[in-house]
């Protein structure tokens, strides 16, 4: 049976803080070191990844706009060597150049995971049935619900 809470729900606030605070660091060092648009931006900004020492530096950072991911398309924004994309979603341009993003495995089962969490807490239980009826569009979320019931217990 599917555990209703998973161990990242029963974390107290600060044990939360320091865990969402290292995954950022994580993430901004990723970014920082294998994506020439985000280690020009984040030098334009006089910031770098170690400058991220608490949640509220995040606010140090530059932004990214779907407009950054248009002037890149289509793969400049992957962090990842293209032999990893497992999955990837496009717009479909109807209001300019189609802005596209690339998942891996491990994004993918994170998006499946944050879905069927969200079931969970919403009252979904083992053994339920799901029906998803809204567009994929361009986001993770859009494949979630094909995986995220069965991750939650559901059929």
């Amino acid at each position: 049976m599917t555990e209703l809470l998973d161990s990242g729900e029963r974390l107290g606030r600060e044990e939360l803080a320091a865990l969402q605070l290292e995954r950022l660091r994580a993430t901004l060092r990723h970014a920082y070191e294998n994506v020439e648009f985000y280690r020009r931006s984040f030098d334009a900004a006089g910031v770098g990844p170690d400058d991220c020492r608490s949640l509220a530096d995040l606010a140090r950072f530059p932004f990214t706009a779907k407009a950054d991911l248009r002037e890149h398309y289509p793969f400049g924004m992957f962090a990842v060597d293209q032999s990893r994309i497992r999955r990837i979603h496009a717009s479909s341009g109807t209001t300019g150049r189609p802005t596209v993003v690339g998942y891996t495995e491990a994004d993918l089962d994170m998006w499946a995971d944050v879905v069927a969490r969200s079931l969970r807490a919403a009252g979904r239980a083992p053994g339920t049935r799901s029906m998803w009826r809204t567009g994929t569009a361009c986001s993770p979320a859009g494949s979630a619900p094909t995986t995220a019931p069965s991750a939650s217990g559901a059929r």
